[in-house]
């Protein structure tokens, strides 16, 4: 990662251990309302009905926290590729408040419940794994087994990485640190090492609660997640 990436790390594990009383990558809630913070996304042209589907599978950071219905992820993804002249519907499957446990109970009736076969599953979870402490064994096991599923469906893969908070300690970090690096190798999956890299140590890119990425925050995420999207998509895409 690069050296602006570990301050990203740092800036985002200490502010998130600070808050850990208060939020864990959102409530079990996932609140509509928009901050006044847009991307300014383009109005997006219509999918054609046989367009790849993406499937965006994470927490809060993936479902678009206090953001209005174009300003999450998913939106913002698809709009990127569109701008790149690729053409992908993705699809909004973040829950705020996600474990990974939460996560692998719920893959099987997403993927099963899918209209198409999805060409690409982006999957970030372990965020709120760590802000509750949990061990990083459960972390593992859990997105092993859920790398595990896809791999048994033929489904590529995007991995979004997480990093552990500093002010939990030398031994925990450890252990939840290489997880996302060791199992992209081992399921041969693409890898965007941290969630939040270059975002979190801009305010200007944050909501209040300095966890969450605002609209353009997000944004700028979806622009760092969009070329290796499009690496994985159908080349006559």
């Amino acid at each position: 990662m690069r050296t602006a990436g570990w301050r990203s790390v740092l800036t985002y594990g200490c502010v998130a251990f600070l808050c850990q009383p208060l939020v864990a990558c959102g409530s079990a809630e996932n609140p509509s309302a928009s901050t006044n913070d847009t991307a300014a996304a383009p109005t997006a042209a219509a999918i054609p009905a046989d367009a790849p589907l993406v499937i965006a599978f994470g927490d809060s950071l993936y479902a678009g926290y206090q953001l209005g219905p174009k300003e999450g992820l998913a939106p913002q993804l698809q709009a990127a590729l569109a701008a790149d002249g690729v053409v992908a519907r993705v699809q909004n499957a973040g829950v705020s408040g996600d474990t990974t446990a939460a996560g692998r109970q719920r893959l099987t009736y997403v993927l099963d419940n899918a209209k198409v076969k999805p060409a690409l599953v982006v999957l970030g979870l372990g965020g709120n794994d760590m802000l509750r402490g949990i061990g990083p064994d459960q972390t593992r096991a859990n997105l092993d087994a859920m790398l595990a599923e896809l791999r048994k469906r033929e489904i590529p893969v995007l991995l979004t990485g997480m990093m552990a908070a500093p002010n939990l300690g030398g031994d925990y970090a450890g252990k939840f640190n290489p997880i996302y690096p060791e199992l992209a190798s081992k399921y041969e999956a693409s890898f965007y090492p941290f969630i939040l890299d270059n975002v979190v140590t801009d305010k200007s890119l944050m909501l209040g609660d300095n966890i969450h990425p605002n609209a353009k925050g997000v944004k700028l995420v979806a622009a760092g997640l969009a070329p290796l999207v499009e690496d994985a998509l159908p080349k006559a895409n």
